[in-house]
């Protein structure tokens, strides 16, 4: 039986509608690697190919140098921010499924590769702040995505049996792997972020979703079985 549901944000639960790129952008900008030159294409192919990953990680990994990753981190939360404030959505029916979780019996955790500020910007943005029993960024639980901390610090937040209740959903190669890691006995792909039906099978999603909206069904048909 499913207990606990430890779902990604952006991409999943929040719309991106290419948010976290353009401020990937402004932040590789701030670092003086301008769009349209190679270099700049190699970064954000990176950037395209680790979407779901802690941001920190990736930036460490495109630029080296800890003070530049920092610096161009910095810029990132900033720029974030700033796209934060012009708009931002839901997923359709992203709170709604939450709700019917919860309503169930499930606890819900949301993830994200943010910082703490981000998250909770994001999260006071859409009124969500008391949205899911627990919100949760890679500062707060160890590492970030692939690593199965953020999943395991919730299990052991929200009291979950054992990794087998615990379904983890996103829209990332990133957070199937996390998923399959923490030993989660649902690991599902949902279509409306960053990565396809193929990458998030190639990954190890034990379903993929064209919505968060259907994770409620796919887990309270699950209960029925049982």
């Amino acid at each position: 039986m499913i207990q606990l549901a430890v779902l990604d944000m952006a991409g999943t639960t929040v719309a991106d509608d290419g948010l976290v790129e353009r401020a990937f952008t402004a932040a590789i900008g701030a670092q003086g690697i301008e769009s349209g030159t190679p270099r700049y294409d190699e970064m954000i192919a990176h950037v395209r190919a680790t979407m779901g990953e802690s941001k920190i990680t990736v930036f460490r990994a495109l630029l080296g140098a800890e003070d530049a990753a920092q610096q161009a981190n910095a810029a990132f939360e900033a720029a974030y921010g700033e796209l934060i404030d012009d708009g931002l959505a839901p997923i359709d029916g992203a709170a709604d499924a939450i709700q019917q979780l919860r309503d169930a019996g499930i606890k819900v955790c949301l993830t994200t590769g943010f910082s703490e500020t981000t998250q909770h910007r994001i999260l006071t943005a859409l009124g969500w702040q008391q949205l899911a029993d627990l919100t949760l960024c890679p500062a707060q639980a160890g590492r970030g995505r692939p690593y199965p901390d953020m999943v395991l610090k919730a299990l052991l937040e929200l009291r979950a049996d054992g990794v087998q209740n615990v379904a983890v959903a996103g829209d990332t190669a990133y957070d199937m792997t996390t998923g399959i890691r923490a030993g989660a006995g649902i690991v599902a792909g949902v279509l409306t972020g960053a990565h396809g039906n193929e990458q998030l099978t190639a990954a190890g999603a034990t379903h993929v979703l064209e919505s968060v909206r259907d994770l409620p069904g796919l887990l309270l048909d699950r209960r029925l079985e049982k």
